[in-house]
């Protein structure tokens, strides 16, 4: 038997389709599906009885408890793990388990899709499939999101429920795994098509915690800082430049000459967007343009976020 787990928040609207297609896989072992309602204050639990699924309740406690909870629970010998507004694909959980016919495969990532028209979800997606294109130069990975993901459980230690947002607790728990030699793999036809924030603003806020929830993991897998399969090396460097851009500009208040350093860093920080827009612009022209934009903006709140999470963020989860 295998087992997927949902965890839903106020999701009432999506998990209807979520259930749907776990119902419909084209997988024909024995399979149970487990859904934790994270004390929704909507009709979350009611939908998911209607698809029968087995329901377990809780006080709102974030995302990893949720799982972890549902995984406690879980009789399947591997579990995968899957999110209320996440539709997978008919095949979805063949391909997850298809890498586990090697026995030395501890956790498999899936893919995202999208069948959004808006341009901001068309760039979501270029920007994660570049990042998919990062993780195929790999044998092995350190990085696997809990969109599409999948464990045996005999070696699932649990997630970092110090992570009480959305985002942190996947890498967390990957980079805890991959630190001890465990084997995770990524499996591109693992499908599950999602809906990727469709205005710049909605963007930029997501990013924005991604950042702001980077420090009490960076706190914890220091050497991650300095590289890992799944973020590229030019959201770092672009990170530092709009650091440096925001120093030698308020500098050159007091000092004129530092005014050229700051217009030199903006130039690098435009030259380093150059890569992704070309990429881009071959998928998508549309997004191509606007990317050069965008990813200055992605990089300027991401510092943002970072700048908040050390002031804010919680050191326990270190």
């Amino acid at each position: 038997m295998i087992s997927v787990v949902v965890p839903v928040y106020n999701g009432e609207a999506v998990i209807g389709t979520c259930l749907r297609a776990l119902q419909d896989q084209d997988y024909r072992g024995r399979m149970e599906i487990i859904v934790v309602d994270d004390g929704s204050t909507d009709r979350s639990a009611a939908v998911a009885r209607q698809y029968r699924a087995r329901v377990l309740t809780q006080a709102h406690s974030g995302p990893a408890t949720a799982r972890n909870r549902g995984a406690r629970s879980a009789r399947g010998e591997i579990i995968l793990f899957t999110d209320a507004d996440c539709e997978p694909s008919r095949s979805w959980v063949r391909e997850m388990l298809a890498p586990f016919d090697d026995r030395t495969v501890t956790g498999v990532q899936g893919a995202y899709r999208s069948r959004q028209p808006e341009l901001m979800a068309r760039f979501s997606q270029i920007e994660i499939e570049d990042r998919y294109t990062r993780m195929r130069s790999f044998t092995t990975i350190d990085f696997i999101g809990t969109y599409a993901a999948a464990y045996r459980k005999s070696a699932f230690p649990g997630f970092d429920e110090t992570f009480t947002a959305a985002s942190g607790e996947d890498s967390e728990l990957s980079f805890r795994l991959a630190a001890q030699g465990k084997k995770l793999v990524f499996a591109p036809r693992a499908v599950v098509y999602h809906r990727h924030p469709s205005t710049l603003g909605d963007y930029l806020r997501v990013k924005f915690w991604r950042a702001y929830w980077r420090v009490p993991l960076y706190r914890k897998h220091a050497s991650k800082m300095a590289s890992e399969t799944y973020t590229p090396q030019a959201l770092k460097a672009q990170i530092g430049l709009v650091g440096l851009v925001v120093l030698f500009a308020a500098g050159s208040l007091v000092r004129d000459d530092l005014l050229f350093g700051a217009g030199a860093a903006y130039l690098l920080l435009v030259v380093s967007t150059l890569p992704f827009a070309f990429r881009a612009v071959r998928k998508d022209v549309a997004v191509g343009a606007a990317s050069l934009a965008i990813l200055q903006l992605r990089a300027l709140v991401f510092a943002l976020g970072l700048v908040e999470g050390f002031i804010r963020a919680p050191r326990r989860a270190a």
